[in-house]
C-alpha cells in the first residue's frame, strides 16, 4: 500500500496548488490513498465544511487537523458528522468528532488513522501516549496498517512518540511547525517516520503567512491578525510504502512540488 501524507495546507494557495498536482501525482506514485492536514486551509485558520469538502473533492480521503481545529465554529456540527475529519484524540470524549477512522482502500483493504497533539507549548489535553495507547489497541482488532499524525510544537515530543509506537504503527508523521525536517527513516520495528511533513502554501512568508504582519508582531509584540501571503506555493508531504499485510512500512520518501 502506497500513502501519499499532505502536510499542512495553508489556506486558498495551498488548496490550489493541491487541486493542481494531486491527480499527477496519484499516477506518477502509484498512490493508494491520500490523506492532508487541513487545520491551516480556512485563511490560515481552522476549516470549514466547504473547504472540508473542497479537499475531499481534490481526492484526499482523510482530513487531520490540530489546535487550530476549532478555529471556524461552523465546523462543529460538521465534524460530529463526517468521520474523514479528525480532530486530535486527546480531546475529551465529549468534544464532537472522532480522533481515529478506519477507511476501505480501493486496492488494498483497510486503513488506520489515528489523530494526536503533542503538549509542548500547545493547548494541555490528556497525554498523547496514554491516548495512543488506547486507541492503536482498539485500531489493531481490524487493521494491521495505522498511520499516526502527531501535531506538536517540540521535535523531542514528536520523535519521542515515533520511538514509543515504533513496531506498533505503520508510521508516525509530524505536522503543525509547517517546515519540512531532513528526518525521514524506517525505525527499527519497521514504523516509517518524519518529524515534519513540511506546509502545502506560499513560500514567501513566514510558515505560510504575509511576512510583513509576521515581521510586525515580532517587533512591536502588538496582536496583529495574520493572512495568508500571495505567490509561488510549495506541496509538501512524505510517501510511506507499507506491506499491508504486516503493517510493516518498507520505504518512506520526502515530497516537495513547486509551481
Amino acid at each position: 500500500m502506497k500513502i501519499f501524507f499532505i502536510g499542512d495546507i495553508v489556506g486558498e494557495p495551498g488548496r490550489k496548488i493541491v487541486a493542481r498536482h494531486l491527480p499527477r501525482l496519484i499516477e506518477q506514485h502509484a498512490i493508494d490513498v491520500v490523506l492532508g492536514n487541513g487545520e491551516n486551509a480556512a485563511g490560515g485558520f481552522g476549516i470549514t465544511p466547504d473547504i472540508a469538502q473542497e479537499l475531499f473533492d481534490y481526492g484526499i480521503d482523510v482530513i487531520t487537523t490540530g489546535n487550530h481545529v476549532w478555529d471556524k465554529k461552523e465546523i462543529l456540527e460538521y465534524i460530529h458528522n463526517e468521520r474523514k475529519l479528525l480532530r486530535p484524540a486527546n480531546y475529551p470524549d465529549a468534544v464532537p468528532g472522532k480522533g481515529s477512522v478506519v477507511i476501505e482502500t480501493a486496492k488494498c483493504g483497510s486503513l488506520g488513522v489515528l489523530q494526536l497533539m503533542g503538549r509542548v507549548n500547545m493547548p494541555l489535553l490528556d497525554c498523547p501516549f496514554q491516548v495512543a495507547e488506547r486507541s492503536i489497541e482498539i485500531l489493531q482488532r481490524s487493521v494491521q496498517t495505522i498511520v499516526v499524525d502527531m501535531h506538536a510544537e517540540a521535535t523531542s515530543e514528536k520523535m519521542a512518540m515515533g520511538w514509543y509506537l515504533d513496531g506498533r504503527v505503520s508510521a508516525v508523521l509530524g505536522s503543525h511547525t509547517h517546515v519540512q525536517t531532513a528526518d525521514a527513516r524506517i525505525l527499527p520495528q519497521g514504523t516509517a517516520y518524519l518529524t515534519d511533513m513540511g506546509m502545502t502554501g506560499p513560500v514567501n512568508g513566514v510558515i505560510g503567512m504575509k511576512k510583513e504582519l509576521s515581521l510586525e508582531r515580532f517587533l512591536t509584540h502588538m496582536p496583529r491578525r495574520l493572512e495568508v501571503a500571495r505567490g509561488p506555493c510549495v506541496l509538501s508531504g512524505v510517501i510511506v510504502e507499507v506491506e499491508h499485510k504486516s503493517g510493516v512500512s518498507v520505504s518512506i520518501e520526502r515530497v516537495q512540488v513547486s509551481d
